[in-house]
């Protein structure tokens, strides 16, 4: 029992957390949005405000409102709890919390007749997207293509955001008459979005997360410097590749362990023979300590 529950540890994880954070039942039978004062905090994961279940709120929603609104200037708790969230964990968040990342992951252990690739073409320049979408549709346009009245809109959630779709947008049209007839342009585009991202998700492991997720881009940013990192004990390590072979992001773990790219899934652990990977918060210890070893070894 043990080792099958530590076997499928993030899994596990990964399925708690998002009915932890989607835990509001009435509101998937009634076709209606929980409004109490826990959808005042953000959770770490891309986690829809209007999703019938949702008991938390989105960070990139919630900066978006914020930044957009024409009464607030900047969004001082969203920055500070992604700012937290990145330094401690990184994209861990992507790997074990996130909900969509769950769809993803699923996705891709469906047996698909196309042979699995590794990436897209061009992946190289694909994966700056996410970062173009986040200054773009999570910064600028919020903040400066406003209405009449100085209201700006949550353009990431409302032309783009999949998971929105998926957790918010298809549930609320099924379970609302009304929202069905009112359901137009916008609504079947944002369908094609997440039926061309579920159709990739079957040949190509997480496109979203690698190519367009917004919050996936900032916690990456942290990931060298986060506190939860992967560290390469140099002493074990035979340079065989197999880590690098596991990944199913595609990062070279061999030469860049902590890259912005690594969701923290511990493929390439798993995958280590001599065991020369490890994964925590005690890696940024040891990592300092050796340095510091190494300095005075000088």
């Amino acid at each position: 029992m043990v080792k099958w529950i530590k076997n499928r540890a993030r899994l596990l994880a990964q399925v708690g957390f998002a009915a932890i954070t989607n835990g509001y039942f009435p509101g998937f039978a009634r076709g209606t949005i929980y409004k109490g004062n826990a959808k005042a905090i953000c959770v770490p994961g891309l986690n829809c405000y209007s999703c019938p279940g949702a008991l938390g709120s989105c960070p990139i929603g919630a900066l978006q409102a914020t930044l957009g609104d024409r009464n607030y200037h900047f969004a001082f708790y969203v920055v500070g709890f992604l700012l937290v969230v990145g330094a401690v964990l990184g994209r861990f968040v992507c790997g074990w919390l996130c909900p969509f990342g769950l769809v993803q992951d699923l996705l891709a252990k469906i047996p698909f007749p196309k042979k699995k690739l590794r990436r897209l073409p061009g992946d190289a320049l694909l994966r700056f997207v996410k970062y173009g979408i986040l200054l773009v549709f999570v910064f600028i346009l919020p903040m400066f293509a406003v209405n009449i009245v100085g209201q700006g809109s949550p353009w990431f959630c409302q032309y783009i955001c999949p998971s929105g779709t998926l957790m918010a947008g298809l549930p609320l049209v099924a379970l609302n008459e009304s929202l069905r007839g009112a359901a137009g342009f916008l609504y079947t585009w944002k369908v094609g979005i997440l039926c061309v991202l579920i159709a990739l998700s079957l040949i190509v492991y997480r496109p979203f997360c690698r190519y367009i997720c917004p919050l996936g881009a900032i916690y990456g940013l942290f990931n060298p410097i986060a506190f939860y990192r992967i560290r390469i004990d140099e002493e074990k390590c035979t340079h065989c590749g197999a880590c690098s072979r596991a990944c199913p992001m595609n990062v070279p773990v061999e030469h860049s362990p902590n890259s912005p790219e690594c969701i923290r899934c511990g493929a390439c652990r798993e995958a280590c023979k001599p065991g020369a990977l490890s994964m925590g918060f005690a890696c940024a210890k040891r990592e300092k300590a050796r340095a510091e070893q190494g300095a005075r070894a000088k």
